[in-house]
């Protein structure tokens, strides 16, 4: 069956939606910011697994602007620049990433677990970057010790990956069981 650009549209949508609505079911969340969600990275996964990099992008970049309304990144009282970094390395390129995980779609089940994860990683590495390069000299270091003061990589690199590797592994596993299960296997078989 050849779908239109409406179908695509209301099935992006339609993840979309759920992304969002999955986005508040947390597992856990840190104090300043982060979170590990059940599966909601999931259907901005499967849009791009189904439709292409063009649409999974797309749908991953309107996803960044609900997290950006979500997140209140505008109650921090942060500088222009700081401001502006934030959304940038923490919100849009961070979530407009996940859009990338159809990028391996036409080799099968493990093209599609192996895209998923580069796209939660380059999710992973724009935050670790934000958190390095923007929060370095905030007094949110001491508040987990006086010896993370001065070590602002090793600080991002376990405050997001505290978060972001539980993250990976529910979305690589969410998507490896869904492209075994026979009813999602025709749904997923990408469009070309």
């Amino acid at each position: 069956m050849k779908h239109t650009n409406i179908h695509k549209l209301v099935t992006s949508a339609i993840l979309l939606a759920l992304a969002f609505v999955l986005s508040y079911v947390k597992i856990a969340s840190l104090p300043f910011e982060g979170s590990i969600t059940l599966f909601s990275m999931l259907p901005i996964c499967l849009v791009s697994v189904k439709y292409g990099l063009g649409w999974g992008l797309g749908t991953a970049f309107c996803y960044s602007w609900l997290q950006i309304l979500q997140g209140g990144v505008f109650g921090w009282g942060l500088s222009p620049v700081m401001l502006i970094g934030s959304l940038l390395l923490d919100y849009i390129v961070a979530f407009t990433a996940v859009g990338l995980a159809g990028i391996f779609r036409r080799h099968g089940r493990a093209g599609i677990c192996i895209g998923t994860a580069i796209a939660l990683t380059v999710r992973f590495l724009s935050h670790f970057a934000a958190g390095f390069i923007l929060w370095a000299n905030l007094e949110q270091f001491v508040a987990f010790g006086k010896e993370w003061v001065g070590h602002p990589v090793l600080y991002s690199l376990c405050y997001n990956g505290i978060y972001m590797l539980p993250e990976l592994i529910l979305t690589v596993g969410g998507m490896l069981f869904l492209s075994a299960l026979p009813q999602m296997k025709r749904w997923i078989a990408p469009e070309f």
